[in-house]
């Protein structure tokens, strides 16, 4: 593909929505590192198994603003 070629396909992109752009975006990504289905597999599992505890209150959540706070301590030593 010629670089006038190139640039005109990314001008092209670029005018789409943003929906559209982060489809193309995430293909042209999983071309480059293509997904290991059974890993994505498994991080959904973690994932499910998670949101399950959560809602069944077996563990509790912890602020965003507690957890930054936690971690800026802890570096800023």
């Amino acid at each position: 593909m010629s670089e006038t070629t190139t640039k005109k396909l990314i001008e092209e992109i670029e005018s789409l929505p943003v929906e559209e752009r982060a489809m193309v975006a995430e293909s042209v990504l999983n071309s480059l590192n293509p997904v290991d289905q059974q890993i994505e597999d498994q991080w959904m599992e973690v994932a499910e198994r998670r949101l399950q505890e959560l809602k069944s209150e077996k563990v509790k959540s912890i602020p965003g603003e507690k957890v930054f706070e936690k971690i800026q301590k802890r570096f800023s030593k």
